[in-house]
C-alpha cells in the first residue's frame, strides 16, 4: 500500500508518496503564482492548485508504480484563505490569502467584540478568514450575496478530491468562527459576519476521514482500490504530525515564506492577549500555540531581489557566527502578527555606513528573522510552554548559519531531522494513513531520526540577548514614523 501527502504551500505544492511504514518512496513540487493587485492584497487562482496537483500526480505516477496501490491520501494548505464559491460550487473570485491585510479594518472590529477572543481563544487577525468576508460583504457585495460556501484552501483540494465539502479542525481553527475549546464551528460568530453554518464545511479530526476519492479521479489515475482522503490539516499542524510533536512542550521553528515557532499542547489554554495563536492540533483531544513572524525567507529573498544574488550567494560566505553588529533589520515587510498584531508595520534598515557590505546586510536580515521568533518565544514562555529543544523544519533550514544564528538567539538546542524537507507532506500523509486504517496516531506520528543538533553559542548569548533587547526597542521607533 502507498499513501500520499499533499502540501498545497503559498508558492507550490508538493506530494510526497510513502509506503506503508511512513518511508517516503518519491517526490515532486509544482509551482504557481500569488498576484498581488494592491499594496497588501494577496490572492491566488484554486484552479491553479487543481493543475499543480493533477501535475504532480503525473508525475508521481510516471516514476513510482507504488502509487497504483495507493490506500489513502492527506492534504495540508496554507490556513486562513477564502475560497469563496456559489451554489453550484464555482469559484466567485480569485482565493484571499492568509498574508492578505486588506480586511484589517473589519478584523479591528471583530476583535473589537469580546465574545470572538473568548470562543476562539485568538485574536482576530487581518489574515483570518471572517474579516475576510466580512471585507467582502462592504467592497463586494454583489459577490457576497451569492456566496454559498466558503472553504479554506485545504477544504478545496478536498472537495475537489471527494465531491464533499470537509475540512478539518486545526484549519478551521484559523478562521475566527470556531469554538476552538469546544471544536465545533460557533452558530453565534458566524451569524456575527453575515455566516451560516450551512455555508461552512462540515468538520472532522484532521485523522479522520473526510471521504473517499471520487471514482472518476480513481479511474484516471489508474487506481483500483478504495481510496480515503483525510480530514487533513493546516500546514503547522501538518508539519507538527510530520515531526512527531504530540506531546507537551514538542514543538518546531519553521523558517518558510513565514516564520513560525510552535509547540503542542496536551490542553486548551488560550492567550490572546500575547499575539499566540492556540488552535486545535490535527489529532484528537489536542491542541497547539504558535507565534507567527509574516516574513521569514521571504525578508531573504527581499535581500537577494535588491542585491541581484540568491538567498544561497548571501549567506555563502558569511563565515563563522559572530555577535550582531550595528546593522538592525526590522522584518516587517508584510505587517506582523506575533507579539504586535500590527498590520501596517513595515521593515527598516538601520545603522548603515558607508563601510556596510553585503555580509552585514545578510547577517542583519538573518537576525531580525531570529529576533521576530525570540518575540514568539518570549509569548509561549508566558503561558507556560518550556521548550527546550525545537526540531528546524522549512527551506531556511539548510543555512547551517541562520540555524546557529536562531539557536543563540532563542537560547535553545534545534535538532534537524531526517528527511526534514517533507515536514507537512510527510503529516499529510501520515493523516491519510491514520484515516485509512494503516495505524493509530500513536504508531504513525513518531518523530524522525535527529541527524544533527545546534546547540546555543555560550559565548554569543548575552551580546544576542542585548541584540533583541535593541530589536525590542526599535519598534515603537519605528512605528511611529511610519
Amino acid at each position: 500500500m502507498s499513501f500520499l501527502g499533499i502540501d498545497l504551500g503559498t508558492s507550490g505544492l508538493r506530494a510526497l508518496l510513502v509506503d506503508d511504514a511512513g518511508q517516503p518512496i518519491g517526490s515532486t513540487e509544482r509551482h504557481y503564482d500569488v498576484a498581488h493587485p494592491r499594496r497588501g492584497w494577496s490572492e491566488q487562482d484554486p484552479a491553479d492548485w487543481i493543475t499543480a496537483l493533477q501535475g504532480a500526480v503525473a508525475d508521481l505516477r510516471a516514476a513510482h508504480p507504488q502509487f497504483a496501490s495507493l490506500r489513502g491520501i492527506g492534504v495540508a494548505g496554507h490556513m486562513h484563505g477564502a475560497c469563496v464559491l456559489d451554489a453550484q460550487d464555482r469559484v466567485l473570485r480569485p482565493a484571499i490569502l492568509w498574508n492578505d491585510t486588506r480586511s484589517h479594518v473589519e478584523a479591528d472590529a471583530l476583535d473589537a467584540d469580546p465574545r470572538f477572543r473568548t470562543l476562539t481563544g485568538n485574536i482576530v487577525f487581518p489574515g483570518f478568514t471572517a474579516p475576510k468576508l466580512a471585507w467582502m460583504a462592504a467592497h463586494e457585495p454583489d459577490l457576497f450575496a451569492q456566496a454559498a460556501r466558503v472553504l479554506l484552501p485545504a477544504a478545496y483540494l478536498n472537495l475537489w478530491l471527494t465531491g464533499e465539502a470537509v475540512g478539518d479542525l486545526s484549519d478551521a481553527s484559523g478562521t475566527s468562527w470556531l469554538d476552538t475549546g469546544a471544536r465545533d464551528w460557533s452558530d453565534n460568530l458566524l451569524a456575527l459576519t453575515g455566516m451560516t453554518r450551512a455555508q461552512m464545511p462540515r468538520l472532522v479530526e484532521g485523522s479522520a476521514p473526510a471521504g473517499r476519492l471520487r471514482a472518476d479521479l480513481a479511474a484516471e489515475w489508474g487506481l483500483s482500490g478504495s481510496v480515503t482522503v483525510a480530514g487533513g490539516a493546516g500546514d503547522n499542524a501538518a508539519a507538527a504530525c510530520g515531526i512527531g510533536a504530540m506531546a507537551e512542550g514538542a514543538g518546531f521553528v519553521s523558517l518558510g515564506t513565514s516564520g513560525v515557532l510552535l509547540a503542542a499542547r496536551d490542553g486548551y489554554a488560550p492567550a490572546p492577549d500575547t499575539a499566540l495563536h492556540s488552535f486545535c492540533h490535527a489529532v484528537p483531544g489536542r491542541w497547539y500555540q504558535m507565534g507567527v513572524m509574516l516574513a521569514a525567507t521571504d525578508s531573504l529573498n527581499w535581500l537577494g531581489r535588491v542585491t541581484g544574488a540568491t538567498p544561497a550567494q548571501l549567506t555563502a560566505d558569511l563565515g563563522p557566527l559572530r555577535a550582531p553588529g550595528p546593522v538592525r533589520f526590522l522584518p516587517y515587510l508584510s505587517g506582523e502578527r506575533t507579539p504586535h498584531n500590527d498590520p501596517a508595520i513595515r521593515g527598516s534598515l538601520t545603522g548603515l555606513a558607508a563601510a556596510t557590505d553585503r555580509n552585514d546586510l545578510t547577517r542583519a536580515v538573518l537576525e531580525g528573522v531570529a529576533f521576530g521568533l525570540a518575540d514568539s518565544l518570549v509569548a509561549l514562555q508566558s503561558t507556560g510552554a518550556r521548550p527546550t529543544r525545537l526540531m528546524a523544519i522549512g527551506g531556511g533550514a539548510r543555512s547551517r548559519y541562520w540555524l546557529e544564528v536562531i539557536a543563540t538567539a532563542l537560547d535553545v538546542t534545534l535538532t534537524l531531522p531526517e528527511d526534514g524537507d517533507f515536514g507537512a507532506a510527510l503529516g499529510a500523509a501520515r493523516l491519510g494513513m491514520v484515516a485509512a486504517g494503516a495505524g493509530t496516531v500513536e504508531q504513525v506520528m513518531t518523530a524522525p531520526r535527529v541527524t544533527a543538533e545546534i546547540a546555543p553559542d555560550a559565548g554569543l548569548r548575552d551580546a544576542f540577548a542585548a541584540a533583541h533587547r535593541a530589536y525590542r526597542a526599535a519598534y515603537p521607533a519605528i512605528r511611529a514614523i511610519q
